[in-house]
């Protein structure tokens, strides 16, 4: 997963003043009696943007738009909770920096739930499986990771993609940026020849025909929703909204919404 976007957040010295000013609000508890840092509120945080998952959108109530948005839209509705949406680098997100500051209950922000971020992180029962992926310029003589010797690969740090990078991408240079947005960016302008990573945020980037997903990798990655270590009524309380979700067909709406293969 995802990384910060094109915006003060990503600078680390502004997000923590960010950070240190959003964990002032004064706290609640919900209904079930898990803690919320705004009353009744669920406050998540999402680096953006990270499409399909998460994008700005001035026109919806909350700002934001993507199937993370959508998935805890629902899941505030199912706890009575008013949703507030937050932009935060990915980094602070999956280290658990934002959630132990207080900034925020709950990270969505295409997060891989590993061993590692368990160390620091709660998270929810898995909620979409994906895959890492190869993205190139249309007709680049890059046809597979074999291909990437000697070539410069962009990765967004913290992620699994970079991980993957670093395990099987023998031979390329590895460039880290803090986001998607910098990443396209820089294929774009041609300082990388390839980006490395999830395979629905690649997917995005062909839209226009100028880039194509020559490879996907088999990872077993689930993404979750992370929630600050020891909030367990309120990892309770989430499980229990996409249970519902999923077996009253709330899930696979918002699913088909945005990847439903015609």
């Amino acid at each position: 997963m995802q990384m910060s976007r094109l915006t003060t957040l990503t600078v680390s010295a502004l997000a923590g003043l960010a950070l240190t000013a959003c964990g002032s609000d004064s706290g609640g508890t919900t209904e079930s009696g898990a803690d919320v840092v705004k009353e009744g509120t669920l406050s998540v945080c999402s680096d953006v943007p990270y499409p399909p998952f998460e994008d700005f959108d001035e026109s919806s109530e909350s700002g934001f738009k993507g199937f993370d948005i959508d998935i805890v839209s629902e899941v505030a509705e199912r706890l009575d909770l008013e949703l507030e949406v937050k932009d935060s680098s990915f980094d602070a997100l999956q280290s658990g920096q934002a959630l132990n500051a207080g900034q925020c209950d709950l990270a969505a922000s295409a997060m891989t739930i590993t061993e590692d971020r368990e160390k620091n992180l709660d998270f929810s029962e898995g909620y979409y499986d994906s895959k890492q992926s190869l993205l190139v310029p249309a007709g680049s003589d890059i046809k597979a990771i074999g291909d990437l010797d000697g070539k410069k690969v962009g990765v967004q740090k913290s992620t699994t993609g970079k991980t993957y990078a670093e395990e099987n991408a023998t031979g390329a240079e590895l460039v880290e940026f803090p986001s998607d947005a910098e990443m396209f960016q820089a294929i774009k302008a041609g300082q990388v020849d390839a980006l490395l990573q999830d395979l629905p945020v690649n997917l995005d980037h062909t839209k226009d025909g100028k880039y194509e997903v020559v490879e996907t990798y088999e990872t077993d990655e689930q993404y979750g929703l992370a929630m600050k270590k020891g909030n367990d009524q309120l990892v309770d309380d989430v499980n229990g909204a996409l249970e519902e979700m999923r077996e009253d067909g709330t899930y696979e709406e918002i699913y088909n919404k945005y990847f439903e293969v015609e």
